[in-house]
């Protein structure tokens, strides 16, 4: 059997590509660009990578970026002062409050201050809300990414059996009802399920973020099921995810890689999400 091995950066490509183009109208029709905020607390070298992907990926598409840097010791009321800002800022579309922030800021509390319509990451108790009830919203985005990269895939998910290994807020709950939504039969592993290979193995479609490397081997995998590797670890100075690629390879139908699978495709949702957001805020002045 040949595995197909999907890739994200091809797929984003095309993603930007379109972005780019609803960019240049939207800046046509209204005078201004859509406008990215990000929001940064603190000194950690990969948050501070991270947003200067975004920020760079935002001009390359014809995104304003906004940028708001505040010191490790920034306190709570100013934290809330600076999204409180962005919220109010017409030019903003969107905002991300990268995570994670120091130890004396409650994260959650944070991204639950955006503004719901420009929440780029769905991260929200609003957004959540609308997933959970299948009505339009800005979604996720690294599960919206998972979505279109099984749709690239050729993934059939109406009454296909979908196995989710990882049950938190930002991921595995919104990928599951991303899942439902298409028609999924959708299980969701975690630290406590009993026979995690088993359960595994009995999936069409596999999606894996747990943060552990290689930890999903071949006798995880259903011969031909689709595997999407989310997890991003360094082992030995390499990245590799959570799925053992060269053993999955060799039993699934298609595999994402790690790095070149989630990780593209993840920015260019943002982007989208961003442009989304813009169209909608005009829609509802």
């Amino acid at each position: 059997m040949s595995t197909k091995v999907i890739d994200g950066k091809a797929v984003a490509t095309k993603l930007r590509e379109q972005v780019a183009a609803d960019a240049a109208v939207f800046t046509e029709q209204y005078g201004r660009p859509p406008g990215l905020a990000t929001i940064l607390i603190g000194d950690d070298p990969a948050s501070a990578v991270y947003v200067a992907s975004k920020q760079r990926s935002c001009a390359e598409v014809g995104i304003e970026g906004f940028s708001f840097k505040l010191p490790n010791d920034a306190t709570r009321e100013q934290a809330i002062a600076t999204i409180e800002e962005a919220n109010a800022n017409p030019a903003i579309s969107g905002i991300i409050c990268q995570l994670p922030v120091p130890d004396q800021l409650d994260g959650v509390e944070l991204t639950g201050l955006v503004d719901p319509l420009k929440d780029v990451d769905g991260l929200t108790t609003t957004s959540a809300g609308l997933l959970a009830l299948g009505r339009p919203g800005l979604r996720p985005c690294t599960p919206r990414a998972v979505m279109m990269l099984l749709d690239d895939a050729g993934a059939d998910l109406e009454g296909a059996v979908a196995v989710v290994i990882g049950r938190s807020n930002l991921f595995g709950k919104p990928m599951a009802q991303l899942l439902l939504e298409r028609s999924a039969t959708v299980t969701i592993c975690h630290s406590r399920t009993e026979d995690l290979p088993g359960t595994c193995a009995r999936a069409d479609v596999l999606i894996a973020a747990v943060g552990r490397p290689r930890m999903v081997a071949g006798n995880f995998v259903k011969p031909g099921a689709v595997v999407i590797d989310v997890g991003i670890n360094r082992v030995d100075d390499v990245l590799c995810g959570d799925v053992d690629f060269e053993a999955v390879s060799s039993v699934a139908g298609a595999v994402t890689p790690v790095p070149g699978g989630v990780g593209p495709m993840t920015i260019a949702c943002l982007l989208d999400n961003t442009v989304i957001a813009a169209r909608m805020a005009v829609e509802q002045a």
